[in-house]
């Protein structure tokens, strides 16, 4: 007769049923949030196609070195999140510990660099609306509207990712990780792992875009 894990809840059979809910459960919300960025993607080429000038002229006006050296932290995070779940694999509780909280640093400096170019955006009167710079290209408007919604979308996805790594954060500290219970931190590993890509495919879309002539 096997014997049943003392945390397993009565709704699973067995660990291995409750990793497989757990798998599906995850990639079945990230296939919403694929379906969620994918419209904004559609939305992207269309006027893409119709204002290919003005997006152009809207590209180079973006910071290329900020969205390069954020495309280097964040990669650099999924290289630190994915050894902090290989290492609780062995169970390492100090070393995801020290991966966690420099995952959570490099996505804070990410954010921090984005809200720096926010905040250049606005200096030179790039937001959407009114104030928008009158010597703009036609459709250039359109541009930012895009540029704006999908990286603070994005962000915001960020900011959700801090906050459950902060609470992976405490729960490591209590001790609740070993190497056979590590599954909040696969999960998350998932997630982070997700929105990391979502950035592979803004980067080129939003700051290289190759001049017009």
């Amino acid at each position: 007769m096997s014997t049943r894990a003392p945390d397993l809840p009565v709704a699973y059979a067995d660990a291995r049923q409750r990793d497989v809910a757990n798998h599906l459960g995850m990639w079945t919300f990230l296939a919403t949030e694929v379906l969620f960025f994918g419209g904004l993607f559609l939305a992207y080429f269309i006027y893409r196609s119709t204002y290919p000038a003005a997006f152009a002229a809207g590209s180079h006006r973006l910071n290329f070195w900020r969205g390069t050296i954020n495309t280097a932290v964040l990669l650099t995070s999924s290289l630190t999140l994915a050894l902090g779940d290989a290492a609780i694999r062995q169970g390492h509780r100090r070393s995801l510990q020290a991966l966690l909280a420099a995952t959570a640093v490099l996505g804070a400096t990410f954010l921090a660099i984005k809200f720096s170019e926010y905040y250049e955006v606005y200096q030179h009167h790039l937001l959407p609306g009114r104030g928008f710079d009158p010597g703009a290209a036609t459709g250039e408007q359109i541009f930012f509207l895009l540029y704006l919604t999908m990286t603070g979308l994005h962000a915001l996805h960020m900011l959700i990712g801090l906050g459950l790594m902060v609470w992976l954060l405490r729960r490591n500290h209590r001790g609740d990780f070993t190497a056979a219970r590590h599954a909040p931190v696969e999960m998350f590993g998932l997630y982070w792992h997700f929105v990391d890509t979502v950035w592979v495919f803004l980067y080129p879309l939003l700051y290289l875009i190759p001049t017009l002539r």
